[in-house]
């Protein structure tokens, strides 16, 4: 893979505080239709000012969808205004607007059959609305534990937190300076029978990584999901909660039986191909803004050499 010098993912999500807060204002005084019609506008000012997730998308539009470039033009419209629509549903759904949309399933009962037997390992991406679904696994909600960055929309968090309900599922903060803390608290969680989820498309350090070949092209994806996953011998479910028409959310699980999950390379393989399913039938719905094909391989570690007295 090229080294085109394009920086990584910074640990931070698209969206920013003044953003957060201008939808909770027109969501509270003017309704979710009219946050919408906002957010189409503000689309608009976000495909020439914000250069680098613009070229990423068209990118992934023209290269990785092989549209045409009339068709990458209207997708990448699309795509950013698919996205504002998820972030209002974010906070609408933190505001007790839940009964606004509708909620579909896909293999709910076997999930809902497994967790209640075991802790699990849930492995999603950045596509679609995974909060969406955190409110709908009933009893089981408080069992749920988010494996993020700390810093990531640390002050989005905030906001959702001082003007909405509070969140359904738990946070385990990965702290880059003290990982043994972090892996602490995945095993006790799971000890206990409850759920742990990642996501298994983003990562920092690119040391800290697995290749794998996603949309017919090779990337990187982040060790330690897979790599955790395939030594605590639970359960693994891949989770993706997809926006479709008429303010519909469709979950999809796809579990992986404790037999299968031991070998880390084969869960990474398992995993691409639930992903690469979801990319074609949702396109507009990848939401990593940045050039996720493009970075580059790290550089295998030089050999130290001996030298003879």
């Amino acid at each position: 893979m090229a080294n085109t010098g394009e920086r990584p993912w910074n640990g931070k999500s698209r969206g920013g505080r003044r953003g957060y807060l201008f939808f909770v204002f027109v969501i509270r005084t003017l309704g979710l239709r009219c946050a919408y019609l906002f957010s189409s506008l503000v689309v608009l000012h976000f495909i020439p000012f914000a250069p680098r997730a613009t070229a990423a998308i068209w990118d992934y539009h023209r290269r990785r969808q092989r549209r045409s470039p009339l068709r990458a033009c209207v997708e990448l419209y699309r795509h950013y205004y698919l996205f504002a629509q998820t972030l209002i549903d974010r906070i609408a759904l933190r505001h007790g607007l839940s009964h606004r949309y509708r909620f579909e399933f896909d293999n709910y009962d076997r999930f809902i059959d497994l967790i209640s037997r075991s802790g699990a390992v849930l492995i999603g991406a950045h596509v679609g609305c995974w909060e969406a679904g955190a409110g709908f696994f009933g009893d089981y909600a408080d069992k749920l534990h988010i494996v993020m960055l700390d810093a990531e929309h640390q002050a989005i968090k905030e906001i959702l937190s001082r003007n909405g309900q509070p969140a359904p599922y738990h946070i385990i903060p990965i702290d880059p300076d003290h990982p043994a803390d972090t892996l602490l608290r995945i095993k006790i969680a799971l000890n206990r029978g409850e759920y742990v989820c990642f996501n298994g498309d983003r990562h920092l350090n690119t040391r800290q990584t697995l290749p794998a070949e996603l949309l017919g092209s090779p990337v990187l994806l982040p060790a330690g999901p897979f790599r955790i996953a395939s030594r605590c011998r639970v359960p693994v479910i891949f989770y993706y909660a997809m926006r479709e028409r008429k303010r519909t959310y469709r979950f999809r699980f796809t579990d992986l039986p404790v037999a299968e999950t031991r070998d880390e390379r084969h869960l990474v393989d398992r995993y691409v191909s639930s992903l690469e399913e979801i990319l074609r039938r949702y396109p507009r719905q990848w939401f990593n803004f940045y050039r996720f094909w493009d970075l580059p391989v790290p550089s295998p570690a030089p050999a130290h050499k001996t030298t003879r007295p």
